[in-house]
């Protein structure tokens, strides 16, 4: 331990660039990491402050609870109605009593809307005694939640009729608590399994990044290691040394890291997903998850560094020598083969294997392809350098051949970007064909035997508001029921139809098409924004990794390029070879990882594989992933210069 802190301490300025770049590589990979798993932890929160809205039903329970979904300029508005039916019933969340019938309980946001609009437009539809109550936080998915709890009398024919079957509603029911769980219809259940594929998408390359942070400017502490090696130090000193090397510096980069994420949390909370923005708490995870994060990131680092120790501790002079390592197995291709299949396999039966199952064997697929790219860069270099007809390819051929593992850091966060790419180039949020949007008119679904009477008294209702409208009865797709429709002379009078209307049918609510069709629609909208989050996120990841990568590459080998240097070789043939061995791997594994993830993504589509969206995510990954690599290969030019401008090379 001593003699490593030693090392650290007094290395020189190249040498501190290095332990610098794994800090900024920790750093980034903790703060993207936090926002991945705080992003799950904000889904599950949500569905566990929305679990209570859907009664568990207890013959013998002390209150009976019903919940519907009701709508004002295009905004849904949940209603939750209670009324007691026995002695102690339970307080629901954000509340501080059971509400007496007539009593309202309104969330900030609906208080805030219902003061600004007109009373015959919302307010009147929640007349109660007296000025509404506010609920607290633990009552509202999101903080400008539009929610309402009515108090009912058992009585109420409200509180026994029953509600439309939809994600929304639920029946009168006699409860004894509220629900902890959400069912698995609920629209929440379905978001958290897509923050779920998204958290695989975006943790895999940051585990991939953080894993490589622990070998950046690797050859540099291999030949350190070799050295020590052979002139005594046993193999658990060379372990420990590197051990706590890593670890120290991955701590700093984990306080950083969760020092950078504090700060952008914030910004981060009005990011609108289900219909609105998020509280801050729920962007942070538990305890647990957040001790996972601190103490799991250093373990990653300093068991990939030790992962890596096996030449040095094995043939240290082997590694003094600079000798070529031993292939690589061919096995890697056959691992990551089946890993993709099994997943494909696995999603066309993912209502029999669940969900955990599935977004297991994605991450497993994803890592796969991790598990390859070595390996096909390898057999790249054996390509390039049997067919090279020039210097720049015979170089680049050869640093491809010698170490392939260095190579791939600096292109796999571009590649599994394609993957990314490709998975998500199938979830086209552009909206479902033939959707009804239109909001000129309002209906409700009821018994024939009573469409006559429902229709004659919304008449009666809307002459005594003073509303123009006219009421129609249509046939449904259904026997036995029809619908019930109002149109509006005007459409502004949408949500004065519908106060004026409220209650007419106890259970029922007036909507439109449009009001129908908004959970499809900000599901599509989500999506949208899942899928380029992802994206950004992945591409931050590339483009951080790449240009870190790139940077230790050069100090790798600043003894190689300083000797080409020395032999005369000119320093724009090493560019183009630099460019070559990173470009022309790419190519490949992109493409082949743009496949892959169409492959993957096909079983889960939303859309055709030719939608005008996925061809959007192609061309950006192409373009972004070129120009990033390029990008990346530039800055380190600089540090090139730099490591060959002297007549000769550093002794080490």
């Amino acid at each position: 331990m001593a003699v490593g802190w030693r090392l650290l301490r007094s290395a020189d300025g190249r040498n501190r660039i290095g332990a610098v770049l794994v800090l900024a590589a920790v750093c980034v990979s903790t703060a993207l990491l936090m926002f991945a798993v705080g992003a799950n932890h904000a889904f599950d929160a949500r569905a566990a402050r929305e679990a209570w809205r859907f009664p568990r039903a207890d013959a013998h329970g002390t209150a009976v609870e019903a919940a519907s979904t009701d709508y004002v300029r295009g905004r849904p508005i949940t209603v939750v109605e209670l009324a007691r039916a026995g002695a102690h019933p339970p307080v629901p969340p954000g509340m501080t009593t059971f509400p007496r019938p007539g009593e309202r309980w309104v969330s900030p946001a609906l208080a805030t809307m219902t003061g600004h609009l007109p009373a015959d437009e919302l307010a009147d539809r929640f007349a109660g005694r007296g000025a509404a109550h506010r609920l607290g936080p633990a009552a509202l998915v999101y903080p400008d939640e539009l929610v309402a709890v009515i108090g009912r009398a058992a009585t109420d024919p409200g509180m026994t009729a029953r509600r439309e079957d939809d994600g929304g509603a639920a029946s009168p029911t006699r409860i004894s608590a509220y629900a902890t769980t959400t069912p698995s219809t609920s629209d929440a259940t379905g978001y958290t399994i897509l923050a779920k594929i998204a958290a695989v998408l975006m943790v895999v390359p940051l585990l991939v990044f953080g894993g490589a942070a622990a070998r950046l400017t690797a050859a540099r502490r291999d030949q350190r290691l070799a050295a020590l090696r052979l002139v005594g130090a046993t193999p658990r000193h060379v372990v420990v040394m590197t051990v706590a090397e890593a670890v120290v510096t991955a701590l700093l980069g984990v306080v950083v890291g969760l020092a950078v994420y504090a700060a952008a949390t914030p910004p981060l909370t009005r990011i609108t997903m289900m219909g609105g923005s998020w509280f801050l708490g729920d962007l942070w995870p538990g305890p647990l998850w957040l001790a996972g994060v601190v103490v799991g990131v250093p373990l990653l680092v300093g068991a990939s560094a030790v992962v890596g120790l096996r030449r040095v501790v094995v043939s240290p002079l082997g590694v003094a020598s600079r000798q070529t390592p031993p292939r690589l197995k061919a096995v890697r291709a056959a691992v990551a083969v089946a890993l993709l299949i099994a997943f494909t396999v696995a999603a066309r039966e993912a209502g029999r294997l669940g969900a955990g199952i599935v977004v297991a064997l994605l991450g497993l697929a994803f890592l796969g392809l991790n598990l390859l790219g070595p390996w096909v860069v390898g057999v790249i270099g054996r390509i390039v350098a049997g067919t090279a007809r020039g210097v720049t390819g015979l170089l680049a051929g050869r640093r491809l051949v010698d170490d392939p593992r260095a190579t791939w850091r600096t292109v796999s966060g571009i590649a599994l970007v394609g993957f990314v790419a490709g998975f998500l180039a199938l979830f086209d949020p552009s909206g479902a064909p033939g959707m009804d949007t239109a909001t000129n008119r309002l209906g409700i679904v009821v018994r024939a035997a009573d469409a006559g009477a429902v229709a004659n008294h919304v008449r009666g209702r809307l002459d005594r508001a003073h509303i123009a409208a006219r009421v129609t009865v249509r046939t449904v797709p259904s026997p036995d029921r029809v619908g019930v429709t109002v149109w509006p002379r005007d459409g502004g009078d949408v949500d004065r139809v519908r106060t004026a209307l409220a209650g007419t049918v106890p259970g029922h609510v007036f909507t439109t098409p449009a009001d129908e069709s908004s959970g499809e629609q900000t599901l599509f909208r989500d999506i949208r924004t899942g899928t380029l989050v992802v994206l950004v996120v992945s591409f931050l990841v590339a483009m951080v990794s790449a240009g870190i990568t790139s940077v230790s590459s050069v100090l790798d080998r600043r003894r190689a390029y300083a000797l080409l240097r020395l032999a005369g070789t000119p320093l724009s043939v090493v560019h183009r070879a630099r460019l070559r061995e990173t470009l022309v791997p790419l190519a490949v594994m992109g493409g082949g990882s743009l496949a892959a993830g169409l492959v993957c993504g096909l079983p889960l589509a939303l859309a055709s594989p030719v939608s005008p969206y996925g061809l959007t995510l192609f061309g950006s990954f192409v373009v972004l992933g070129t120009l990033g690599v390029v990008a990346a290969t530039l800055v380190s030019r600089p540090l090139l210069h730099a490591v060959t401008e002297s007549p000769s090379p550093q002794p080490d």
